[in-house]
């Protein structure tokens, strides 16, 4: 095992600027999300770390190396790609075996990790099979087990679980943490499903447009955004933005309705605002709290009720544990947590700290 650092790294396709001062501390044993809209940069920094792309400026350590210059079968990396990649002329054994083969491994050295990855798997009774008579959890499943089986230093993960459906992700996105835990192989993952990094990472890197946003732990991005784009980025339903004014130690919305001020926000009286709730830190008012609002959609999911609302020219969804009732054209007052609410700039999208 060995900790990934990423410092300046740079990429240009021609003219074009892909990755622009990326800076990344992976530690040892540690599961790290690359995360980010299409074309931030994510799965082109992977592959600077892989060596399948080269880099253009700055520096890529693994472990004590620097690898820049090094070719990929000397990196010491396994990477799962989005597509399996398997060869379909081979059974599922020797798949797995094959990059063994290439290192000249003995048979018996073979055998002994391709057996302890099948087991590992679940992939045991599926060895003399070919890729075109597995599903596509299968297939995901020899791929992770081809990587596996080299014992290498790094495990990467391009958007390994983007072509399953919804409920074998789910499936799959367990098994691959429960793998991570038992190996303790530092782990790189990119995705641009953010409840996949919520769920799996260790630590979140979000990426827009070649940059890094923010990194750390999931709950510090998903509880101290700093900015509007990571608030918007994580947490599933999207935080609610409100645009509005500070006047008098509150925030005036769109059509004069006043909201607290959020606790750990502090900003100018006549500060140009964006009030930032998620939807499950709404509650329903009574008397004249909060901020009366349309009913639009409700859509119960079973566990939760998703309420979407609009007033004056903005929009709001809430999530309620409880069933509610609600009709189209009902009219609501909703009221903001202001404790775990949030304050950003409405010039400079940062957020604003108490």
């Amino acid at each position: 095992m060995a900790s990934v650092t990423i410092r300046q790294a740079q990429k240009y396709f021609g003219q074009t600027h892909i990755i622009k001062g990326v800076s990344v501390e992976i530690s040892d044993g540690e599961f790290c999300v690359l995360v980010g809209p299409s074309g931030c940069g994510k799965s082109t920094l992977l592959r600077m770390i892989a060596g399948l792309e080269e880099i253009s400026g700055g520096e890529i350590r693994i472990g004590a190396k620097v690898v820049n210059n090094m070719p990929p079968k000397e990196r010491d990396i396994a990477m799962v790609f989005q597509n399996y990649a398997l060869y379909p002329h081979m059974t599922v054994r020797d798949n797995m075996a094959f990059s063994l083969m290439l290192a000249k491994k003995d048979r018996a050295t073979i055998e002994d990790r391709v057996g302890r990855a099948a087991e590992i798997l679940g992939l045991k009774s599926l060895l003399d099979r070919y890729p075109r008579q597995l599903s596509g959890g299968q297939r995901q499943r020899v791929a992770m087990g081809r990587a596996i089986v080299r014992d290498p230093q790094v495990f990467l993960f391009d958007e390994p679980l983007s072509n399953l459906d919804a409920k074998l992700r789910v499936a799959m996105r367990t098994e691959i943490k429960e793998l991570h835990q038992r190996l303790k192989t530092t782990s790189i993952y990119v995705t641009h499903d953010q409840i996949e990094a919520m769920t799996m990472a260790d630590k979140i890197v979000v990426m827009r447009d070649g940059i890094v946003e923010q990194s750390g732990s999931p709950l510090e991005l998903y509880d101290c955004p700093v900015n509007q784009f990571v608030a918007g980025f994580i947490g599933s339903p999207a935080m609610n933005f409100l645009p509005g004014i500070v006047n008098g130690g509150r925030v005036e919305l769109e059509g004069g309705a006043m909201l607290p001020m959020p606790t750990n926000a502090s900003a100018s009286n006549g500060q140009k605002v964006v009030y930032g709730t998620r939807p499950e830190h709404i509650e329903l008012a009574s008397g004249n709290e909060g901020v009366a609002t349309e009913v639009v959609v409700v859509e119960p999911t079973g566990a939760d009720t998703l309420v979407f609302t609009k007033f004056a020219s903005m929009e709001m969804t809430s999530v309620f544990r409880e069933r509610h009732d609600f009709k189209p054209g009902a009219s609501i007052r909703l009221k903001p947590d202001s404790a775990r609410a949030h304050l950003f700039d409405a010039a400079t999208s940062a957020r604003l700290a108490a």
